[in-house]
C-alpha cells in the first residue's frame, strides 16, 4: 500500500491526468465536500471515470500549483487512508477502497483548514 500512495502521490504532483486516472475503476465513486462545492451536487458524489477525469481537470488546469506531501499512509482490508498536506498548507485525507483489479472503487475525501479543524 505504501508503494500505491507514493506513486499516487507522484502523478499528483506531476498534473498527469491519465496516470492519476489509472489508479482507478471505471465505476468509481468519489465523495468530496470541495465536489460539493464546485460541482454543487448536494451529496459530494463523482461518479464514474468519466466524470472524475473532468473534476480533476479543473483542479490541474493551467497555473495550477497543486501538490501534495504524503504525511501517512494507513492500510485496511481492501482499503487505505492517505493523509497528506496540500500546497496551501490544508490537510487532508482520502480512505479508498479498492476492487479485485487493485483499482480505486470508492473514495471518501475529507479536509481541514490550516489549523487542523474541519472546514
Amino acid at each position: 500500500m505504501e508503494a500505491f500512495a507514493a506513486e499516487w502521490i507522484a502523478a499528483f504532483n506531476a498534473h498527469d491526468l491519465d496516470r492519476i486516472l489509472s489508479h482507478y475503476a471505471d465505476d468509481v465513486v468519489l465523495v468530496s465536500p470541495i465536489a460539493v462545492e464546485r460541482l454543487g451536487v448536494a451529496d459530494g458524489a463523482v461518479r464514474g471515470k468519466a466524470a472524475l477525469r473532468d473534476y480533476l481537470a479543473r483542479a490541474l488546469g493551467p497555473g495550477s500549483r497543486l501538490k501534495f506531501t504524503l504525511r501517512r499512509c494507513y492500510a485496511g482490508v481492501g482499503s487505505l487512508v492517505l493523509d497528506y498536506e496540500r500546497h496551501d498548507g490544508r490537510r487532508g485525507a482520502e480512505m479508498m477502497e479498492f476492487d479485485r483489479d487493485g483499482r480505486v472503487s470508492r473514495v471518501v475525501a475529507h479536509y481541514a483548514d490550516n489549523k487542523g479543524t474541519r472546514s
